[in-house]
């Protein structure tokens, strides 16, 4: 499967949210929502967001899309496979611009996402680890379908130089809502 940006497919949530293919020229958007600070503490990054964001956008093995509300771009959410046939299962990451958190896009975005990797691509599996304390993600998911799985301990480090905690997520085919 390519990973050019026009090998992907528009996708449109039923709440308002379009999945478009992410393109450079998203970056800016996407650099500054990663630096306000209520992403910024979980997906953390150096001086320089916007290259990390066009970092992401050049990850052949990463298909990232832009996640567009009423014209604007409000988010991105990416997709990985684990394609050996014995494990093959996806993963998704996402952020949302705090601005439009409590209106049910990043539910949108993720159970858009889900059935698209479910219906179209065939995982019966999908994977997503947020941070064990990041309390509003885990409910964005948990209403999509994804169940815990289990705390992964001493994950990642964060900024204050400690490691905390994360919480493996899946989702089978059957349940997504």
């Amino acid at each position: 499967m390519s990973t050019e940006p026009s090998a992907l497919p528009t996708l449109h949530g039923r709440r308002g949210a379009v999945l478009r293919p992410a393109e450079e020229r998203d970056v800016p958007a996407l650099a500054a929502i990663r630096a306000t600070p209520e992403v910024r503490r979980w997906w953390r990054g150096g001086p320089d967001l916007a290259a990390e964001v066009a970092g992401d956008l050049a990850d052949a093995d990463t298909r990232v899309f832009a996640i567009e509300y009423e014209g604007r771009v409000v988010g991105q959410i990416q997709w990985y496979a684990e394609e050996d046939p014995e494990y093959r299962h996806a993963g998704i990451d996402v952020y949302l611009d705090p601005a439009v958190h409590g209106r049910g896009l990043g539910t949108d975005a993720v159970r858009t996402l889900a059935r698209h990797l479910i219906e179209d691509h065939g995982h019966h599996r999908l994977v997503i680890d947020p941070a064990a304390d990041n309390a509003a993600a885990i409910a964005c998911y948990r209403r999509v379908g994804f169940r815990p799985v289990g705390v992964l301990r001493a994950y990642e480090r964060g900024t204050d130089g400690r490691w905390h905690d994360g919480l493996l997520m899946d989702l089978l085919a059957a349940d997504l809502t």
